[in-house]
């Protein structure tokens, strides 16, 4: 029988999540809602400095904007007495042990380790410290920074030998790490608080979490980490490590690049379909393509479509698929959002000038092209021509018909055809030389402001 998978997505609340975490928030919340599962949000927030409750907020509401609902929201520093009850079982069973050396003393070892041709690994010094010799050394004023024991060897811990951890991952198929090729990995700082591991491993353990989907920056972890599960006495969730986002130019994406924060991103104008679709299809086998609805973004995603490389967000590509997804909304999905922004032309307003926006804000700029006052750069010849134009405007409110049987009776007349036809009129009734449909704008600019339009550059003839 299948496990009902349980999830967590763990961002640290010391800035704003960017579009790549949004990546794994999407790929936990579509991996775990497709088998009705549940989605925990764990807000990392061992590290107390830097950790607000103002970024955590701003995260939950990033979240709500993408369409993802946790089931549950947990923090960590209510869970500090699992962590210390964690560490004491580690070192009482002889698998966590205390190290002295500064920074400083651990760079020329690796230093020294990578001119003799081998691994940078921590070469396990601590072990054969005795008890006088790190009471000589707190006296000093030094405090121990704690590693994790990793079972690499068989009899002699001097001498790590070839230890593999293998999982089935998600994204990547059959995955190992070699523990003889890693440092014994710190999990307790030497002011006493904690690295990411320990907390995230005791908070699987005790959430229960049956899946891991995070970045593949995190591969080479996942060794030590099943170990860690291991040494706890808990059987290893299934983990999955997709591709990261980088910018345009290559670099990975961090909290410092305000301007891909999903914050950012939603102030920009971007729709929220936009960006989670974006997020979530780009560097996959699945076409980024303008979709309807969340769900039908969640039935498109598959772990086994991600590819193995990086992604590059572009966010001129994201624009396009913006502009796309406009173009397909209906009326009844931005109503609201237009009568907010002082809106009031219905659904005929939103068809003519949906193929024409990059961000929703813009069918504002359309709306006082129809309803307020313009400017227009004619041509000295084209003045008669809109006097005809004038003349010719069929009597009574144009309708969806008017255009034609207009410009139709204006070419028998005038014998224009083409560009020389409709530019003028384009240009008189909107002041731009491209736009929507002048057939659906003309009913909602009106006879009156038409005709004054036609009339402000020469005297009309109607």
């Amino acid at each position: 029988m299948a496990t009902t998978p349980i999830v967590r997505f763990a961002p640290s609340p010391t800035g704003e999540i960017h579009v790549g975490n949004a990546r794994t928030a999407l790929y936990n919340w579509f991996f775990t809602k497709s088998a009705g599962g549940t989605f925990i949000l764990r807000y990392d927030d061992t590290d107390q400095a830097r950790s607000t409750d103002a970024f955590a907020d701003q995260i939950a509401a990033d979240l709500a904007w993408l369409g993802i609902h946790p089931d549950r929201v947990e923090r960590q520093p209510a869970r500090a007495n699992q962590y210390d009850a964690a560490a004491k079982k580690l070192k009482d069973a002889g698998l966590l042990y205390p190290c002295y050396e500064t920074g400083e003393e651990l760079d020329r070892q690796r230093a020294r380790q990578r001119a003799r041709g081998r691994p940078p690994v921590y070469d396990r010094r601590a072990l054969n410290q005795t008890d006088a010799e790190r009471g000589a050394l707190e006296a000093e004023g030094r405090t121990a920074h704690w590693r994790f024991f990793l079972p690499n060897f068989s009899d002699d811990p001097f001498q790590p030998q070839r230890t593999e951890r293998k999982w089935d991952d998600l994204f990547r198929g059959a995955q190992h790490i070699d523990l003889a090729s890693m440092s014994d990995p710190v999990l307790i700082r030497q002011d006493g608080s904690f690295l990411y591991t320990l907390p995230s491993v005791v908070d699987d353990i005790d959430m229960g979490v049956t899946h891991v989907i995070r970045g593949d920056d995190h591969v080479t972890n996942t060794g030590a980490q099943i170990a860690l599960f291991e040494a706890l006495g808990a059987q290893p969730p299934t983990f999955g490590h997709h591709n990261l986002l980088q910018d345009e130019q290559g670099e990975g994406l961090s909290k410092r690049k305000k301007a891909l924060s999903i914050r950012a991103l939603q102030d920009a104008g971007y729709e929220q379909l936009a960006v989670a679709t974006f997020a979530t299809l780009i560097g996959t086998a699945v076409a980024v393509q303008p979709l309807a609805t969340t769900d039908a973004l969640q039935a498109l995603f598959d772990p086994q479509s991600v590819n193995k490389a990086p992604a590059r967000f572009s966010e001129s590509e994201l624009a396009h698929l913006n502009t796309r997804l406009l173009a397909q909304m209906n009326f009844a999905d931005v109503a609201d959002r237009l009568k907010a922004i002082g809106i009031d032309g219905g659904e005929p307003f939103w068809l003519a000038v949906r193929p024409n926006m990059q961000r929703l804000a813009d069918a504002r700029g359309w709306w006082d092209i129809v309803t307020g006052s313009i400017s227009a750069d004619i041509d000295a010849d084209d003045v008669n021509f809109l006097q005809t134009a004038a003349r010719l405007l069929p009597e009574g409110e144009p309708d969806s018909d008017t255009w034609k049987a207009w410009t139709g009776a204006i070419r028998d007349e005038t014998g224009r055809k083409g560009k020389p036809l409709f530019m003028p009129l384009r240009l008189a009734l909107t002041g731009l030389s491209s736009g929507p449909e002048l057939a659906q704008l003309l009913p909602l600019i009106g006879r009156p402001r038409t005709l004054a339009r036609l009339s402000a550059h020469g005297r009309a003839e109607n």
